[in-house]
């Protein structure tokens, strides 16, 4: 349906240039046992009609040394959602700050196994993020719904004696883990799109897991071959490059032009 590559660039204002949204962002690193890479591209669709990027992609190290956490935090809002790059950008840098202050407690909690804790903290500070995005949905004049995004975010220590990987979040958005060859989907499906969402599990070698935004969780669940060309790609015993991540997150198939972000950490 749309050309290969970007067509189209998103208009700039003269008087903002620092708020002009790239079309593609890349970030990678290594810890330990595992490889991290992650990206977020603009869609086929935003490409033709010269849109940005509604996607967020925030990949950032809270703390030093081992008890360091590293923090990807996934957002993105429906086309339809008013100032949609703006919403997803909010509730990504307000959630990704208050955990960044928490590391230390976050931290702790990861490598002393205390989920019960680990899942009422995040909650918590997630619910304060959405809580300041519905707050500025009412200044903006639009309804809470209308005005929003989902967010998933991936918590990774730094130990290397820990292998314990964290994913939250709300919202429209997906978590799979490639184990032996076959992919899970790890969040049951609910009708309620606010519902939290929360896994804290000890990683595999040889796992891969990935994180991603609703324009990869769509095809990821309904494209069979989408799932199995990944799971040949991906089950190698080296994460890929920064160029081969980027080129396997965005397979293109017919009907799925939405922007797409995804993170993936490989065990080794």
């Amino acid at each position: 349906t749309y050309a290969a590559e970007p067509g189209r660039l998103a208009e700039a204002d003269p008087a903002a240039l620092d708020a002009v949204v790239a079309d593609t962002v890349l970030e990678g690193a290594r810890y330990g046992t595992y490889t991290l890479r992650a990206a977020s591209v603009r869609g086929d669709s935003a490409r033709f009609r010269g849109e940005e990027r509604r996607d967020v992609l925030l990949t950032a190290r809270f703390g030093g040394g081992d008890d360091a956490l590293v923090l990807v935090a996934v957002a993105g809002a429906d086309r339809v959602v008013p100032r949609a790059r703006e919403a997803a950008a909010e509730v990504c840098h307000w959630v990704a700050a208050a955990v960044g202050r928490s590391q230390a407690r976050l931290g702790d909690d990861i490598r002393s196994g205390r989920r019960d804790a680990l899942r009422s903290g995040l909650q918590r500070l997630t619910d304060r993020g959405y809580g300041r995005l519905r707050a500025r949905a009412a200044e903006l004049g639009y309804e809470e719904d209308r005005y929003t995004a989902g967010l998933r975010c991936l918590l990774l220590p730094i130990d290397p004696e820990c292998r314990t990987r964290v994913v939250f979040g709300t919202g429209p958005g997906g978590l799979f883990r490639l184990r032996d060859g076959v992919w899970q989907d790890l969040e049951a499906q609910s009708g309620d799109p606010g519902r939290f969402t929360f896994r804290a599990s000890v990683a595999r070698p040889g796992d891969t897991l990935l994180v991603c935004s609703g324009g990869l969780a769509e095809p990821m669940r309904e494209e069979p071959l989408l799932m199995g060309e990944l799971g040949a790609r991906w089950s190698a015993a080296e994460a890929p490059g920064l160029a081969g991540f980027l080129a396997d997150a965005t397979l293109r198939l017919k009907g799925y032009a939405d922007d797409r972000t995804a993170a993936a950490v490989w065990e080794a």
